[in-house]
């Protein structure tokens, strides 16, 4: 997922639209809502410990994240 700053002009992925993301270890640290994504409509910040078991679920809006391989 490419970190992208948030402007009107940019593409960005809505924020909780999914509820399963695959995420890379250049993603790392993982944070529910991910950089790239619209942050206005979303819940806070939260950061998601899934380098251990490859997999994490947001306590806030239930996002399941996969760790795949770059």
């Amino acid at each position: 997922m490419a970190r992208k700053a948030g402007t009107v002009d940019e593409d960005l992925i809505p924020a909780n639209s999914q509820h399963r993301y695959q995420v890379c270890e250049r993603d790392l640290p993982l944070s529910c809502p991910m950089p790239g994504m619209y942050l206005w409509n979303s819940h806070p910040k939260v950061f998601l410990p899934i380098e251990e078991t490859g997999e994490a679920k947001c306590p806030y809006c239930g996002a399941h994240y996969q760790l795949g391989i770059d």
